[in-house]
């Protein structure tokens, strides 16, 4: 058997600094004795200035606009299967995992409020609005932060349109008046994951070599030699989404349906004035942090919030602001719903290239990916100037197959029956996690003659 003691590192030889080696080691020694060891993970993707729900559905379906009033759209569900059916543009780059994905439209969050962001509302559900820390609620992330924790319960990445903003508090929180910290500089994320590894002098060599892997070299080899061959492979896995934090280069030049002039792009992303560089650098350290075990909870804020909203896209080829195109402006020759599909189709651009490195690596009998639910949303839920009367989500992911996916889902209009709200949707993410709530945040008290209560229950296998 492989790793006949229990304390693998010990057994190893390892330095105090490859503590974070410790959760890939214990998985593949159970790998390697066959046993089962998965872990709950869920990754929450927030973009500012609303997701518009005409836009989500896939080829021939045709989702008019819904009027914003109470019964403001038809009664009936829909409930359609993806398989064979072409994604909107925007969607298009997550197509490999079509089985994967469910996208839902028709879910209401009025409690929120509405306006240019909802702040901690989006995920609290909760009247949201820069009102103080101390009117802020647990928020969803938050919450499973706290059903499956790690060594890290809850780490938030994300970017700011200002570039002197390290920290920012704008859609997470702990609890009542805890926020939660969304890190806008990828080098100061960098450092405060994997520089977590060291201490003293250790940790300035490791700030130095600025690479986890040049600073674990020689425990990397000494795990390497001590692992059979499909146990080495596997070990390959996870060090190759530690290399691509060396590539510290933009990668805006492989990404299709960007705007950008082609030409070598030689930006360090992780110190880029370039909003998209900075975002892309996030997504690197989201997917390492995840594929180490250093946390089982990761928020990515796209300029979520109301200080951020109105963020410019630079890096896309635009000059105009996000809140130009909330007010139907143009620019490069596209309207301004094509701009919101060009800016959306970058971020699953970046959210393809989490699942790949996910479903890289084994767990189980499947890969990470099958132990991982990704949910996109905007904090704004529908419209530049929201009303949050309806708030599209994309799903990807099935829990090892305790969420029906697949599909594409639109619920009846605000107070019809049937209608439900992202309270819903979060109590289902619960539900997920081993968590027996049966509701989260507020009651919406337009809704008084709904049960309010419980989760999507056509998601759950």
């Amino acid at each position: 058997m492989f790793f006949g003691r229990r304390d693998a590192l010990k057994t190893l030889g390892l330095s105090a600094g490859a503590t974070f080696l410790q959760p890939i080691v214990t998985q593949l020694k159970a790998h390697a004795s066959g046993q089962e060891m998965t872990a709950k993970r869920f990754v929450f993707v927030v973009e500012s200035n609303g997701a518009k729900p005409q836009q989500m559905p896939p080829e021939g379906i045709i989702r008019p606009e819904r009027p914003e009033a109470p019964l403001n759209g038809p009664a009936e569900f829909v409930d359609v299967s993806l398989n064979g059916r072409k994604l909107p543009m925007s969607l298009e780059p997550v197509a490999a995992w079509q089985n994967k994905l469910t996208i839902l439209n028709g879910l209401s969050g009025r409690i929120c409020g509405g306006g240019h962001s909802n702040d901690h509302g989006a995920l609290g559900v909760v009247p949201g609005g820069r009102k103080g820390p101390s009117t802020v609620h647990e928020t969803i992330d938050g919450a499973l932060a706290k059903a499956v924790p790690g060594i890290f319960p809850f780490v938030g990445l994300g970017i700011s349109k200002r570039l002197e903003n390290n920290v920012v508090y704008s859609i997470s929180a702990w609890d009542k008046g805890r926020l939660l910290p969304i890190i806008c500089q990828p080098q100061q994320a960098y450092n405060t994951l994997f520089g977590s590894i060291a201490e003293g002098s250790a940790k300035q060599e490791f700030v130095a070599k600025n690479n986890v892997l040049d600073f674990l070299k020689d425990d990397v080899k000494k795990v390497e030699a001590s692992l059979a061959g499909p146990e080495r492979e596997q070990f390959g896995a996870y060090l190759e989404t530690f290399e691509t934090l060396r590539n510290r280069q933009s990668r805006l030049n492989d990404v299709q349906h960007t705007l950008r002039e082609k030409g070598p792009v030689t930006n360090d992303k992780y110190r880029s004035t370039v909003e998209t560089d900075r975002l892309d650098a996030q997504f690197d350290l989201a997917a390492a942090a995840l594929i180490c075990g250093l946390t089982n909870v990761v928020t990515l804020s796209s300029a979520a919030g109301e200080q951020d909203f109105d963020i410019t896209f630079t890096g896309l080829g635009f000059k105009q602001s996000r809140h130009h195109a909330g007010h139907g402006g143009s620019e490069n020759g596209l309207t301004y719903l094509e701009t919101y599909e060009v800016i959306r189709r970058y971020h699953f651009d970046l959210i393809a290239g989490l699942c790949k490195k996910l479903e890289s690596v084994k767990e189980g009998d499947g890969t990470m990916l099958d132990n991982t639910v990704i949910v996109y949303l905007s904090d704004a839920a529908e419209a530049h100037h929201s009303r949050c009367w309806e708030w599209p989500m994309v799903v990807i992911g099935d829990m090892g197959g305790k969420l029906k996916a697949g599909r594409y889902i639109d619920y009846p209009g605000y107070a019809q029956p049937r209608h439900r709200t992202i309270a819903n949707m979060y109590v289902t993410l619960l539900q997920l996690a081993g968590s027996p709530r049966d509701s989260f945040g507020m009651n919406d008290p337009g809704l008084k003659d709904l049960d309010q209560h419980g989760p999507l229950e056509e998601l759950l296998a």
